[in-house]
């Protein structure tokens, strides 16, 4: 009887500590499982701004392995609409956007090239104009604001804007693990709350986002605006207004034309599907700017006064492609001193929002693409693991570059609008000499073919 009791006792001591280790091997397998699904769960970014530099993000953050929401006020995508203007894509841009895109080939078929860069002097008075410097070696390429962002915004997947929501405030976890995003719907007033990894502020030069960190940072006003407009001749190729302007710049199509007169400048360049782009820069007191926008729609007797005064500094030709042109609008041109951050805990700038810029050095949609591509090879690189070494990388990286690319920026503005400078007097397109009008010239821009390695 004892040795039948022994054996059972035995028995059962077995018995609990084979179960023991079993439920500890589960217990570890448990453990194992969880955190081979934290690693597999695929961090999070909330995106502030639907434009070129939010949708860029969201491209490059979404290779990087991140989930994307984005946050946009407008209510839809900009389908085939006349929504902003022409702008200029220089080589590594384009390199980086045909990555980005499923057919690569669409950017070419969306874009004109824009091989030559020249710069003209215009005599009003007389109505001539001559060459002051040129550059045929430009090979950029010429795309409206609109096709670019629909083919950005085409070749993303499905269901990652949040349309019309606007943007509320956000918050950052106090272990910084998270951050939080406030947005209202505009149509219903709802307010949602998103929670991710990290918030990218791609909400434009009058970031509320970038002003909570810097308060006391302020937008620089130029001391001019610009007049826009995009022509549309399309079916009217043969009309008078084209036949003179293509007489009087024979190489639109694949040149960049700068106008210099006298305390004023114009740009002129060839988008695709039959459509001039146009810009005349004007000093004139700073605007009150409304509806926290850099844009505004002018009234018909603005609109002829302007006219009126192309007439007296303009070749004739470049004046009546100004006046067939449907709603030009006024845009005031701001830049601001260089920030010394560009990120926070979870948070971090891009484009206009890290770099506001003047337009006169081709810059400001290049320095937005570049700041996307760097940011998402910096997040692969690192991980979100290790999101402060990203962030701070793509920090070392893109403001020293941006930095000194908006500075040079304001001054070939300054040059070009006759404007002192304080180490050269006002550039005079009529006496200037070779050295001065050599200044005119975009390839002079910092870091103008600069590659970063992260990049390479």
């Amino acid at each position: 009887m004892e040795r039948d009791t022994s054996n059972f006792l035995q028995f059962t001591q077995k018995k609990e500590k084979i179960e023991r280790e079993n439920c500890v091997a589960s217990l570890s397998l448990s453990r194992e499982k969880r955190e081979m699904t934290d690693q597999k769960k695929k961090p999070k970014a909330v995106i502030v701004g639907g434009s070129i530099a939010g949708v860029s993000c969201a491209h490059t953050l979404i290779l990087a392995g991140w989930d994307v929401v984005v946050v946009e006020k407008s209510y839809a995508a900009p389908t085939g609409s006349p929504t902003g203007a022409g702008l200029g894509l220089d080589p590594l841009a384009l390199k980086l956007i045909q990555s980005w895109i499923k057919e690569p080939e669409l950017l070419n078929k969306a874009t004109l090239p824009l091989t030559i860069d020249q710069n003209d002097a215009i005599d009003g008075e007389k109505k001539v104009k001559w060459t002051l410097t040129r550059d045929e070696d430009f090979n950029c390429r010429a795309a409206h604001w609109a096709d670019l962002h629909a083919l950005l915004y085409n070749a993303l997947p499905p269901n990652l804007f949040l349309w019309g929501h606007h943007f509320l405030s956000f918050s950052v976890s106090s272990d910084k693990g998270s951050v939080k995003v406030k947005a209202s719907a505009h149509q219903t007033n709802e307010i949602i709350e998103i929670v991710g990894d990290l918030l990218v502020a791609a909400d434009g030069c009058l970031s509320s986002i970038r002003q909570s960190f810097v308060p006391d940072h302020k937008l620089r006003y130029s001391g001019y605006c610009a007049w826009r407009g995009v022509l549309d001749f399309s079916g009217n190729e043969n009309s008078e207004t084209i036949i003179g302007i293509r007489r009087a710049y024979p190489e639109l199509g694949k040149c960049l034309y700068f106008g210099l007169g006298s305390g004023s400048h114009t740009v002129l360049y060839e988008l695709l599907n039959q459509r001039l782009n146009w810009i005349w820069y004007v000093h004139q007191p700073e605007p009150d700017l409304k509806r926290n926008s850099m844009t505004t729609k002018a009234g018909s007797d603005v609109i002829q006064n302007m006219h009126k005064e192309a007439e007296k500094v303009w070749l004739p030709e470049f004046v009546r492609v100004i006046k067939e042109t449907r709603e030009p609008f006024i845009n005031a041109i701001y830049d601001s001193e260089p920030l010394e951050q560009i990120y926070w805990d979870n948070v971090v700038l891009v484009g206009d929002a890290a770099h506001p810029t003047t337009p006169h050095a081709v810059r400001s949609t290049n320095m937005s693409v570049l700041d996307a591509a760097v940011l998402g090879q910096c997040l692969k690189k690192w991980g979100a693991q290790n999101l402060q070494s990203a962030l701070e990388e793509y920090h070392s990286i893109r403001l020293p570059v941006v930095s000194k690319q908006v500075l040079h920026a304001r001054r070939m503005g300054r040059i070009k609008q006759g404007l002192v400078l304080p180490d050269r007097p006002s550039f005079d397109p009529k006496t200037a000499n070779s050295e001065e009008c050599q200044e005119l010239q975009q390839r002079l821009m910092p870091f103008f073919s600069d590659v970063p390695a992260i990049l390479l």
